[in-house]
């Protein structure tokens, strides 16, 4: 039977044979997660994804309404948002204090790819709302937890992220919002924010909105940015909704995808009637906001892998039931065959599958990383992962977006002319996963923060600390026979890699700066490269020693070694021609007048 959004047997793969989530349940804190709870939660997760959320992805094309300041989203989102919330799915990974589930978030991850694999644009609402309630949880007073939390991590309210202003995008420190203190410690707000995603909708009662704002007297730039709850509707001492709070929606906008999602324009204080309550301290609000934008960054990272393994899955079905063309060997008067038979369709789903996969494990690496600074016994250990998911934020957000378009396309051209067409499916994946390159900071910018922030950061500890990852899994494969020649090519590039990495380092922090900056983003892809083929080689190395062992998982396990073979040596020498431009770092693009570009 044909499977759809994800590959069952390579979920089970990655998390119980690659990370072996498993012995997570050896400590106290996920005592009860064994390998059959974890078993239960993804299937469990899976046919709710199947069984509700998936129809939602064709009628959420259909778009939202906007009336009169209200927005009211496609009807039949209301069924499915009841049954996930009645399931708490919003709250996986989160403490059971305030209503989570308290579950190892590498298993929160692999039920997460199916349901936002079943329609992103009904996930967004719940991804933003948590991300918000996590601000609560962190720098929330009690009384703020105490009234929003639970009624955010169950799901009955929802919540936002009110940072871009029609002047202050990427540049967040030109923000215009005001912030003006009254006597009883409440705030003012009084500004437009536009591009909100969720930022109105009828699926809860109230909406929480965490929310940029400059404090009158404040410093300029990001220095002076605090950090405001504001509610839709004011929240009285019991919890009860109040009045309205003058949050207006003005309107939501018409986009090139994930149109079941709105994205709103809102006027705060429109009337003077908009209050809000300080959330952490003053002038502190950028890195409170960053709290939440690494989390959303991660899970924006999930969001275009789940419409890339989406994507592949049509593709690689489609591709074994279409009918066309005789075989390339074959004799004249053969038969056609599926397409699934011929070089260049092969080739293409080679090269989703790679990525798929690689993402897959990348993504549940990231989650694991998380566990274990649950887990840890000393500060090290935390401090260790903490950093490995610094290293690795841009890479899952920009890389992964990035090829999970590239994905998407290539599913497109699988199908062929019933690709472009919008009854079938994968038009829509591709049109939806293009917000994922652009929202949650650009692709560029998380290149720059690699180059940056990530590649010098304590020192370039944390960055060393991730090649030896990598190095520990090529030593390992070593040791794995049969995979000599993918571990000697790909050490040869992973030692180019290690070379361009320090010369681009050096020249980030010299007069050619600029000419580095021009090359943060292929230094990003060549990055993600080096992490995909890791991934692989990883996958590989487990593989390999179990083929033959059962009849049932050979063809599974030689699809790994094949899979890891294809990317490390067809996909990573494109990666060492990358690693010479970045090394040659021409600087036509920094150097060209803006008159060159022509235009005028």
């Amino acid at each position: 039977m044909a499977q759809v959004i994800s590959d069952r047997r390579d979920v089970d793969f990655v998390l119980h044979e690659q990370l072996e989530v498993g012995e997570l349940a050896k400590h106290e804190k996920f005592a009860e997660f064994n390998k059959k709870t974890v078993d239960l939660i993804i299937s469990e997760a899976r046919n709710l994804a199947i069984k509700e959320i998936l129809p939602l992805q064709k009628v959420s094309d259909e778009g939202c309404v906007f009336d009169a300041g209200r927005v009211k989203v496609p009807e039949e989102f209301h069924r499915a948002n009841k049954l996930y919330k009645e399931g708490e799915w919003l709250a996986m990974s989160d403490d059971p204090e305030w209503g989570g589930q308290g579950m190892p978030k590498t298993v929160s991850m692999a039920a997460n790819e199916y349901l936002y694999g079943a329609c992103n644009s009904f996930m967004l609402y719940n991804m933003l709302t948590h991300g918000a309630a996590r601000l609560v949880e962190i720098f929330g007073t009690e009384t703020q937890k105490k009234l929003c939390l639970k009624k955010m991590l169950s799901g009955e309210w929802s919540g936002t992220m009110l940072l871009t202003e029609p002047e202050a995008g990427s540049d967040v420190g030109a923000l215009t919002t005001v912030a003006t203190k009254n006597d009883d410690g409440t705030y003012s707000i009084t500004g437009n924010k536009i591009f909100i995603s969720g930022g109105e909708q009828d699926m809860v009662e109230n909406i929480i909105h965490p929310t940029l704002a400059r404090i009158e007297g404040a410093p300029p730039g990001t220095r002076g940015i605090s950090l405001f709850l504001v509610p839709k509707f004011r929240i009285n001492d019991d919890g009860s909704l109040g009045e309205f709070n003058d949050v207006v929606c003005t309107a939501i906008e018409e986009k090139m995808g994930i149109h079941g999602n709105s994205t709103a324009s809102l006027a705060l204080g429109g009337k003077g009637q908009c209050i809000g309550t300080l959330l952490g301290k003053e002038n502190k609000g950028m890195s409170a906001m960053f709290q939440m934008m690494n989390e959303a960054r991660q899970m924006v990272g999930l969001q275009g892998f789940a419409n890339a393994t989406t994507s592949f899955l049509y593709a690689l079905n489609y591709a074994r039931e279409r009918i066309q063309t005789k075989h390339l060997t074959a004799p004249p008067d053969s038969p056609p065959v599926a397409i699934i038979q011929h070089p260049d369709v092969r080739r293409q789903l080679m090269i989703m599958k790679s990525y798929v996969e690689g993402m897959r494990s990348l993504i549940y690496f990231g989650g694991l990383c998380y566990d274990r600074i649950a887990i840890a016994d000393s500060e090290e250990e935390k401090e260790k992962n903490d950093d490995l998911i610094a290293v690795l934020t841009p890479i899952i957000k920009g890389y992964i977006t990035d090829k999970a378009f590239e994905v998407c396309s290539h599913g497109i051209q699988v199908y062929g002319g019933y690709g472009f067409v919008e009854e079938y499916p994968v038009a829509q994946l591709l049109r939806d996963s293009k917000i994922f390159q652009i929202y949650e900071g650009t692709n560029g910018i998380q290149s720059m923060d690699l180059l940056g922030r990530k590649l010098g950061m304590k020192g370039g500890k944390p960055f060393n600390n991730f090649l030896e990852e990598i190095k520990k899994t090529i030593e390992k494969a070593k040791q794995v026979p049969g995979l000599e020649q993918i571990v000697a090519n790909m050490e040869t590039i992973y030692a180019k890699y290690q070379v361009v990495a320090v010369e681009i380092g050096k020249a980030s922090r010299s007069d050619k700066a600029l000419n580095a900056y021009a090359f943060s983003h292929p230094f990003m892809e060549a990055t993600g490269d080096i992490v995909m083929a890791w991934m692989l080689l990883w996958r590989a190395s487990i593989a390999a020693p179990k083929i033959g062992k059962s009849k049932k998982d050979t063809a599974f396990y030689e699809g790994q070694v094949k899979t890891a073979q294809f990317f490390i040596n067809t996909m990573l020498p494109v990666t060492a021609g990358k690693l010479d431009a970045i090394s040659a770092s021409d600087g036509s693009a920094v150097e060209i007048s803006e008159a060159s570009f022509g235009g005028k």
